[in-house]
């Protein structure tokens, strides 16, 4: 659709060589230009709120500050099981 606006010279400038510098239209320019002005005004949807549900796994069976402790022996437990199979 065609419409007649009145744009100050400098913001003109401006779209004019923004335009010119990602090789679209001063049309396409300043129809992207209009579009993300307009998106900053209106107010955002708040986006929905994801909720989960969760179950209860009791107390844990070992001690949680020796994760990495237990991870690493049970590395090594399985290394030596793979070493052992292979003989």
């Amino acid at each position: 659709m065609r419409t007649t606006v009145n744009i100050r010279d400098n913001l003109l400038h401006r779209l004019k060589l923004e335009a010119e510098k990602s090789g679209t239209s001063l049309t396409e320019w300043v129809n992207r230009a209009i579009e993300k002005g307009l998106e900053r005004l209106s107010p955002q949807a708040e986006a929905p709120t994801y909720s989960s549900l969760t179950f209860s796994m009791g107390p844990p069976s070992f001690n949680p500050d020796k994760a990495l402790r237990y991870a690493a022996d049970l590395e090594d437990e399985e290394t030596l099981r793979k070493v052992h199979f292979r003989k």
